[in-house]
């Protein structure tokens, strides 16, 4: 009888299925009330996501299976889960539009994985064209984390719909976000700049605890956002 056959690729589809499994579950206890163990879940499922990659790399087994199940547990994680959290928190006082609404960074962020799938070429990448999906997750999760308490403040609550449309806007953009430099001293020199955002935000962190998180999700959005509006202006020029 022939045994099954166990390759490297096992070990990080296996941090892929943790990822998954975190997103469903902050669905199932927010469902349940639990707010803020659904949100930090979700970073938890982050956290998976990276090792995952960080694993496929070390054991060189990536694959074309890895990609496609890691962006099936990106839509749960990154994409249900929050949508969800958002409609758990606040979009549930709006019935039927307030499902729809809420639906939108889930919807966004599908396009968002269909297209990076389709334009992948290799397994290393430089860039992402749009704003990953999970920093979209990890900056509406961290918003929960920094604001909620029973409901948000009135002032808050204001501006969750635009927070909404601007990220999902993003995900599907052609506005370009670098990768996190690897942990080399080559990846280092290649992007110091990132590296230093990466020491402030953690001293950010430790200051300012959970609002200090959200802040740090809206620096690194806005930062993408303005070199895509410089380089644009940068061409015109020479033009």
């Amino acid at each position: 009888m022939n045994q099954p056959r166990v390759t490297p690729s096992v070990i990080p589809n296996l941090f892929t299925a943790m990822n998954m499994f975190c997103g469903f579950y902050s669905i199932v206890i927010a469902s349940s009330g639990n707010i803020i163990y659904a949100a930090w879940l979700i970073f938890v499922g982050a956290i998976f996501d990276a090792l995952d990659g960080l694993v496929a790399r070390f054991t060189n087994s990536s694959s074309e299976l890895g990609v496609e199940l890691d962006s099936l547990s990106d839509v749960v994680t990154f994409g249900a889960a929050p949508s969800y959290l958002l409609y758990s928190t606040y979009f549930f006082e709006f019935g039927v539009y307030g499902i729809i609404i809420s639906s939108i960074p889930l919807i966004a962020g599908g396009f968002r994985l269909a297209r990076f799938n389709v334009q992948l070429i290799g397994f290393e990448k430089s860039f992402f064209i749009g704003l990953p999906i999970p920093s979209s997750a990890l900056t509406l999760s961290s918003f929960v984390l920094a604001f909620y308490n029973n409901g948000f403040p009135e002032n808050i609550s204001k501006i969750i719909i635009p927070m909404i449309i601007i990220l999902s806007y993003l995900m599907v953009s052609n506005i370009r976000y670098e990768t996190f430099p690897k942990l080399t001293w080559k990846g280092i020199k290649e992007k110091p700049l990132n590296i230093v955002f990466v020491i402030a935000a953690f001293v950010l962190l430790i200051f300012a605890y959970t609002k200090g998180l959200f802040f740090i999700f809206v620096f690194m959005i806005l930062f993408g956002i303005f070199r895509h509006i410089y380089k644009m202006i940068a061409s015109k020029k020479e033009e």
